[in-house]
């Protein structure tokens, strides 16, 4: 990604690699969330999955 410079070099042996470490950050999050969305699907009831349908207010006719 960066071209590799003196300077960059140099941070990085200071402060490593900090976009390869928050790009593998990212990517474990994305595999977990991706696991608990499965699960979640598979336990709710068919009614409840669909996030973009409206909801009836309580009390309303």
């Amino acid at each position: 990604m960066f071209q590799q410079t003196p300077v960059y070099d140099r941070i990085v042996a200071e402060r490593g690699d900090v976009p390869v470490q928050v790009r593998s950050e990212a990517d474990r999050i994305h595999r977990d969330l991706a696991q608990v969305l499965r699960q979640t699907s598979t336990s709710l009831p068919k009614a409840s999955r669909n996030v973009f349908e409206p909801k009836t207010p309580p009390g309303a006719p």
